[in-house]
């Protein structure tokens, strides 16, 4: 049956050719955007996904520029260690000296007092973003540091994060509130092999409101080889004590380095699972785009046939 109102001819091609441009369109933003899902409409269920897990990329991102801060303050921290722990083996060996018969006990005092300014200055200058974990001047003591180390999404969705903890009061040098709390300015007893304390000695006086009790190590002429005996126990234990603070500094600042690495992978990989879910195939979005391009000009020349059909009525009626 033909009909001159209605063409069904001419609407299946139209209905296809709109079928045709609305892929186009789609396939056009893909290739345009490079997203194979970029709105909730698009796949709810991926979109969702991507969404949450670039917030937490986000969120990782962040912890890496806090491992990246942790780490600084590690660095300085036992940098001015190692370099306190030098400045220590100079001061062992100028008491070491001092026993030598006819040595002037009263020079090598002088350089011991500009050995013990140096590690006041290594104590202070070690900061970092206005953090020192040699040299404290609270009243309440060096507190424990908290590194950002990760962040964490339960399987319920609940987040958390975890923290690399210092105990930076094994570390303070100085202190200026409690002489006790600092591994130069505390006292240190030296107890004989009876088990009898023969002296108490500390190295550096920084005038703490709590000072302390013991004896300062200092030379004169007048010191005698059992008080050398004894500074230089003192000033060995003052030694292990630093080195020990190295260690556990050293520890941390690896545990730093080996979490910096393990986020830095774990965003890559959460990047290229969002990218599995969401990301366009441009091999594949090419090929289609070529293919609904000539499907498009099939639909055109279908739809000017159907009309042309349609046309061809007119010349039944003529004479």
């Amino acid at each position: 049956m033909t009909s001159i109102l209605t063409n069904t001819g001419a609407m299946a091609a139209l209905q296809t050719l709109r079928s045709i441009n609305s892929d186009m369109e789609t396939t056009q933003n893909r290739i345009s955007s490079g997203y194979r899902v970029e709105t909730a409409a698009d796949n709810a269920a991926y979109w969702s996904i991507a969404t949450t897990m670039r917030s937490d990329n986000s969120a990782l991102s962040t912890v890496e520029d806090a491992l990246g801060l942790g780490a600084a303050k590690t660095d300085t921290a036992y940098t001015g260690l190692e370099s306190a722990i030098d400045v220590m083996t100079e001061i062992k060996a100028k008491i070491t000296a001092s026993r030598e018969p006819g040595v002037d006990k009263t020079k090598i005092d002088k350089e011991l007092s500009e050995l013990k300014n140096q590690l006041a200055s290594i104590a202070e200058s070690a900061s970092f973003s206005g953090e020192n974990w040699l040299y404290n001047t609270a009243t309440a003591g060096m507190p424990t540091k908290e590194i950002v180390a990760s962040f964490n999404r339960s399987t319920d969705g609940t987040v958390s994060l975890t923290t690399l903890n210092y105990t930076a009061a094994d570390s303070v040098m100085i202190d200026t509130s409690s002489a006790g709390r600092g591994i130069l300015t505390k006292d240190w007893p030296i107890v004989d092999e009876a088990g009898v304390t023969v002296g108490t000695y500390f190295l550096i006086n920084a005038d703490s409101t709590n000072p302390a009790s013991g004896t300062e190590i200092e030379l004169d002429e007048d010191t005698t080889d059992q008080q050398v005996d004894g500074m230089l126990n003192a000033v060995e234990k003052m030694l292990q004590q630093l080195t020990d603070s190295a260690a556990n500094l050293g520890a941390v600042s690896s545990r730093i380095d080996l979490q910096t690495t393990f986020v830095s992978t774990l965003m890559d990989v959460i990047d290229k699972g969002v990218g599995r879910l969401v990301d366009a195939d441009m091999d594949e979005e090419s090929t289609r785009l070529k293919a609904l391009q000539t499907q498009q000009q099939l639909g055109i020349q279908a739809l000017s046939i159907a009309n042309t059909n349609a046309q061809n009525i007119l010349t039944l009626f003529q004479q």
